[in-house]
Formats: structure tokens, sequence, C-alpha cells
């Protein structure tokens, strides 16, 4: 991270710029998309999205490291444990761990309701219990913990002008989580998991074990573009939200909602085939909604 980002912030202690960096790192190293799209953002706004993307993949690769020897318990023990000392760490205004350091610091410069990491910390742990869910309202409790709640944690740092703005941002957060299921449904077979409902699977002939076979049959194909439309629906209803930001964040969510959802797109584009191949995104399309982002992005600094 820039020492330009960081002094624009006001954040100018050596340990806790230490702690910024390594979020930002995080974001950089995991978060393709999500990083191109915080670059967009004032320089003064991006450490503090970085943090609270750090906590968020810091906990995931708790749960979902595929190389990790520790079983679902001793899992669970350290996200428990690693998850309690950051709530404590909040409460008391700082941490001294590598990446809550900068996130307790976000919370609090941005008065950020605690309830939403909880949320977020009870829907990782469902991840080690929880291997399938079989409607949508039941899966709505797991994105609304790994979802929602990160749209509700952005939203002060993005500045609404409005409170709907906060409704807005669930939508589309749980909209990028829907796309990664969609996208990611062998990834998660391999961690034992299918997140899309299965009694909507059904309807269209799916079972797990269909899925587990991982030939994109048509009766899959109809299923997944089933799920994609909830997707889009979902992106279609948070775009109002966007206009209930600080016109300096627009640009950045409006890229993300263009890239991150645009993974769906990517699917249907490779026939539904998400078992042989990741949908990706092309670098093309990316520059292409980047560039005019980033014009935008400039003019609504200087205005503001």
């Amino acid at each position: 991270m820039s020492a330009r980002e960081l002094d624009a912030a006001g954040i100018l202690a050596p340990t806790l710029r230490d702690s910024y960096e390594r979020c930002r790192q995080l974001n950089a190293a995991h978060g393709k998309t999500y990083y191109l799209a915080t670059l967009l953002l004032p320089p003064a706004k991006r450490p503090f999205v970085h943090a609270l993307y750090g906590f968020a993949r810091y906990a995931d690769e708790i749960v979902d490291d595929l190389s990790s020897t520790l079983t679902d318990q001793q899992k669970a023990d350290w996200l428990g444990s690693w998850g309690d000392a950051f709530l404590r760490d909040v409460q008391r205004g700082r941490s001294n761990d590598p990446v809550c350091h900068a996130v307790v610091d976000t919370v609090r410069t941005w008065e950020i309701p605690i309830e939403h990491f909880e949320a977020f910390l009870h829907s990782m742990r469902m991840d080690l219990t929880v291997a399938e869910y079989e409607t949508y309202e039941d899966l709505y409790e797991y994105v609304y913990g790994s979802a929602a709640v990160i749209g509700l944690q952005m939203v002060p740092i993005l500045q609404p002008r409005a409170p709907e703005a906060y409704e807005y941002a669930k939508d589309l957060g749980i909209a990028f989580q829907l796309a990664n299921f969609v996208r990611d449904v062998g990834e998660d077979l391999d961690r034992g998991r299918v997140y899309l409902p299965l009694a909507e699977l059904a309807e269209h002939g799916v079972d797990r074990q269909m899925l587990e076979s991982r030939v994109a049959t048509p009766q899959i194909k109809a299923a997944f573009a089933a799920q994609i439309a909830r997707v889009r629906a979902l992106e279609e209803q948070s775009r109002a939200g966007i206009a209930l930001l600080h016109p300096d964040s627009q640009p950045c969510i409006e890229a993300a909602r263009v890239l991150y959802c645009g993974i769906v797109d990517e699917v249907a584009a490779n026939d539904y085939d998400v078992f042989s191949q990741r949908a990706r995104v092309p670098m093309t399309r990316r520059l292409a909604v980047a560039g005019p982002a980033w014009i935008r992005a400039v003019r609504a600094r200087r205005v503001a």
C-alpha cells in the first residue's frame, strides 16, 4: 500500500500501517476483481476496505484451506478463539493481531456495528458443520452472514446519502455470493459442500449424486440457469442503491457489480460447464469496465 493512501486515511502509527498493508496483500492476492474495484475509491478510503477484505479472507482461509491437515473440530476451535479475541479487541479498542489490528481500527473509525462481524463468524462456523441446504430460505441464514453483512460493513466507508443504501448493499452482497456458488460448484464439492438449494435443483431433476458426477447434463444446465436468474434479479434490484452512495464511491461499486456479477455471464458462455473449466471474466472485459470507471472516479474526486 502506498504511503499516500495511508497518509490520506490518517493512518500514521507504524504497527497499524503494517497491519493495513497485510490486509492489502490479502486483498491483492486473493480478491483480484475486488482489489481492482477498490483502486477506484479515493486513496483515503482504500485502506479501510482492504482491512474488511483481510478479515473475511483470513477467516475463510481457516475454514477452507484444502491443504490444511487440521480436523473440522480443530478448525472450529481456531476460528472460535480467533473470532472471540477479535470481538474482545473491538470492545477494548485495540488488537495485537497482525490482521485484526487494522480491522479494529476500521470498525471504530467508521462505527461499523459489531453484530455484522458476529454474523459473519457464525456463517464461517456453519461451513464446518453444514454440508448442504434444502431450500433458499435455509441458505439465506448462511448468505446473510457470509455476504450480506459484507455489504453492510462497507456502506459506512462508502458514505451513504440515504438509509436505504443498506438494503441495496445486502442485495448486491448476496448476488456476489450466489454468483460464486454457481461458478464454484466443483470446488465446493471438493470441500464436501453444496450451496445450491437442493429443492430447487430437484425441480430440474438434479440431485447431489448427479452433481457429484461432474458432468454438465441438460438438467444441470437448466438448474444452473435458474440459479443465475436469481443472481441477475438481485443485481438489478441493487442498482438503485449505487446512486445513494457518495459520488466518489459510486464508480467502485458499479465496476464491482458489473465484473463480479459478470461471472455468471461467463458460466452461461461456457454452456454452464463449471466442472471442466473455471469461469473467469476476461482481462479485456475487466479493462473495458475499469477504464471508464477510473475516469468517472477521477472526475468525482475533483468535484468533491
